[in-house]
């Protein structure tokens, strides 16, 4: 055992683990008194029995999410003292940064490098983002009318709904939460019951902030009890998720059985990377090719797991990536020093390898990997996993695995590139690798996809919307047009008497 994984046990044994709802401005039992067992991927431990909400949790939860949006208490605040308790909430976390990335990382399995260095500040950096941004979404003036002064006003819809995965939990809430705030909304978070602990300590640290009770809760249960329930509330006006896409077709039934509430979805992918054979810098793009699906043990929606390669360079490109990855070794979360974890669940762990199984048995080209390792912890580790002459027609890149698992196909020119990356449900990001301008420009209008890359993979940032076409769902997570997405849009005339015909 290091020396850094043994002063994070010692830190986490010295924590009061999140268990309990937060509604209304208190932390709560479930009403029936249920609770769900919260396991830790790094070893298969039990953490703690979180309370699992039901309807009647949610009952209580959106009715004082109500309360607090109809009373005004944080809607009719002036902008300036919002902003002020998002900075707040912003700076609390940054000051109990170290026990969000370590719940995060019992919680998920993830290294504790990346939630202390990415999860963590890019979620305090969301809060910063929206409490900034909350005095610059402006309303329109329309066209000048001599006996007529109309304009529009953006106004918060009310009680949101926000149902979060459990791959970058606090990341993702804040994404939701953060935006939703700012606009003046109240919030009810079921977050996913594999990882529920951020965001109970957060919303803790909301009311420490000045956030007023009952503005925003967190209702931790399963998604069938607690998040059906929020889904199907006539009194929820929206329900914003990220998630698969068998549970995003849910809820929009559950929208039409509802109040017809407002459905922003953010989806699953099977995400395309296009290395032609003048990409500008090939090491950089072996090492794109390997993180950007290997990152987070491969549990991220915009996961590069199709690799397109051209016939030219196939051969000795594969190679370096199959060398890129082989330095990349499953450890313990909770070690400094481990760049690759745990998959979240044992069940995750399964499909992952199901997905493994039968990519063998359809006759692709095992590379790299190909099996679970670290058994003897008791934990879900998966090795980093390439597999190579994959078919288009091939489960492995048809279906989103959501693991670490690669299939790299073949393209011999530009056209076929990018038949095959849309061919696919799916369409929330590609990429390509070129240092031809024009090539690139063409591939950009070509590829049916929220987000874009060319020469590197993942390189936004909050300022930019991230969602999906197609099958990957609908509504902007990030930048100023999540903001949008969580009001109403309400125009106003005043009709000037004297003023002319």
């Amino acid at each position: 055992m290091t020396q850094g994984l043994a002063e994070n046990l010692a830190k986490i044994a010295a924590l009061t683990l999140p268990s309990l709802a937060v509604i209304d401005g208190e932390l709560r039992p479930a009403r029936a008194g249920g609770t769900f067992a919260n396991i830790s991927p790094r070893d298969g431990s039990l953490l703690a029995d979180v309370a699992a909400g039901d309807a009647a949790d949610v009952d209580i939860a959106v009715a004082a999410a109500r309360r607090a949006f109809d009373d005004g208490r944080w809607r009719n605040l002036t902008a300036k003292a919002k902003k002020k308790i998002l900075h707040r909430l912003a700076d609390l976390m940054a000051a109990h940064a170290e026990e969000l990335a370590l719940l995060e990382a019992i919680d998920t399995g993830k290294p504790i490098r990346d939630a202390a260095a990415v999860d963590v500040p890019l979620a305090c950096d969301s809060v910063r983002y929206y409490a900034e941004a909350l005095d610059k979404l402006y309303g329109e003036v329309g066209p000048h009318h001599p006996g007529r002064l109309s304009y529009a006003v953006h106004e918060p819809l009310g009680v949101i709904g926000a149902i979060v995965p459990w791959n970058f939990p606090l990341h993702m809430a804040m994404w939701k939460v953060g935006p939703a705030l700012a606009m003046g909304n109240s919030v009810v978070l079921k977050p996913a019951e594999q990882s529920p602990m951020t965001a109970i300590r957060v919303a803790e640290l909301a009311l420490e902030a000045g956030v007023p009770a009952g503005v925003f809760n967190v209702v931790p249960g399963l998604g069938e009890t607690a998040g059906k329930a929020l889904a199907l509330h006539m009194d929820v006006d929206m329900i914003a998720f990220t998630g698969s896409g068998v549970v995003g077709r849910l809820l929009m039934q559950y929208s039409g059985q509802s109040n017809l509430k407002r459905v922003s979805l953010e989806l699953g992918g099977k995400s395309p990377q296009i290395v032609f054979p003048d990409c500008p810098d090939m090491a950089a793009a072996a090492r794109s090719a390997a993180w950007s699906v290997f990152y987070n043990q491969g549990q991220v929606c915009t996961a590069a797991s199709r690799l397109l390669v051209h016939e030219s360079i196939r051969e000795a490109f594969v190679a370096e990536v199959v060398k890129v990855a082989s330095r990349i070794e499953a450890g313990d979360p909770l070690d400094p020093a481990t760049r690759f974890g745990a998959m979240v669940s044992e069940r995750q762990m399964e499909t992952a390898l199901r997905y493994i199984g039968t990519a063998r048995a359809e006759g692709a080209d095992l590379r790299l990997g190909g099996g679970r390792v670290r058994d003897e912890t008791g934990g879900f580790y998966v090795a980093p996993t390439i597999f190579d002459r994959v078919t288009q027609d091939a489960t492995l890149a048809r279906e989103e695995v959501f693991g670490p698992v690669l299939g790299v196909i073949g393209f011999a020119d530009e056209a076929e590139a990018y038949r095959i990356a849309n061919d696919t449900v799916y369409g929330l990001a590609a990429g390509v690798w070129t240092a031809d301008l024009d090539r690139g420009m063409r591939a950009t209008r070509a590829l049916h996809a929220g987000q874009v890359w060319v020469n590197g993979w993942d390189a936004d940032d909050i300022t930019m919307p991230f969602g999906g076409f197609k099958q990957s769902g609908f509504g902007r997570d990030r930048s100023l047009h999540a903001m949008e997405k969580y009001a109403d849009l309400k125009a106003v005339s005043f009709t000037i008497r004297g003023g002319g015909a």
